[in-house]
């Protein structure tokens, strides 16, 4: 019995490795479960050298074949993650929607002519978002420079990578600074 045994074992180490699926250039053909640079994304079914598919896509984990199944429950995945884009898109729209509805004042000190003796950046105006309740990072407002006179300014808030805002600032000058200054007229 044991004869038998080497005999098969010695035959199916004669037939050599399983042949791998030719795509239509003649590569073999996988489909990428991570995303591999100079390559492709998750999902993409890519064809590639032989030596290239052996030696590294599918010893590492990258990619496996390109079955009919496997390409089947790509598309689903990728119908559910552009469902979720979608909300998460819708979500953000709505948000930014909001925040364009909505004004900040910014209080700073200046001198008699208007120019301030700092400047207002995007540390400002995100600090003065969140006292109203939005929750804005300084690196999400986009300025075209800082902000150095008083007056009204239209100031670009990037939401997301396809969802930006347009909130309008107010710089006034500051209460303390403002002790010499006229009483209101009656």
């Amino acid at each position: 019995m044991s004869a038998t045994k080497a005999k098969r074992g010695r035959r199916a180490a004669n037939r050599g490795p399983k042949r791998l699926p030719r795509g239509a250039n003649g590569g073999i053909e996988l489909l990428l479960i991570h995303n591999v640079e100079f390559l492709g994304k998750q999902g993409d079914v890519v064809s590639v050298r032989p030596g290239y598919a052996k030696n590294y896509l599918l010893p590492q984990g990258l990619a496996t074949i390109a079955s009919d199944h496997h390409k089947r429950m790509v598309e689903k995945h990728r119908e559910k993650l552009r469902e979720i884009e979608r909300s998460r898109v819708s979500q953000l729209q709505s948000f930014a929607d909001e925040l364009a509805k909505q004004s900040v004042t910014i209080e700073a000190n200046a001198n008699d002519e208007g120019h301030l003796y700092g400047s207002v950046g995007p540390a400002d105006v995100s600090a003065a978002l969140k006292k109203i309740d939005f929750n804005v990072t300084p690196d999400q407002v986009k300025l075209a420079g800082p902000l150095k006179e008083l007056g009204l300014y239209t100031v670009k808030i990037h939401v997301a990578a396809e969802v930006d805002a347009e909130l309008k600032v107010w710089v006034v000058p500051s209460v303390a600074g403002d002790d010499d200054a006229p009483a209101s007229a009656e």
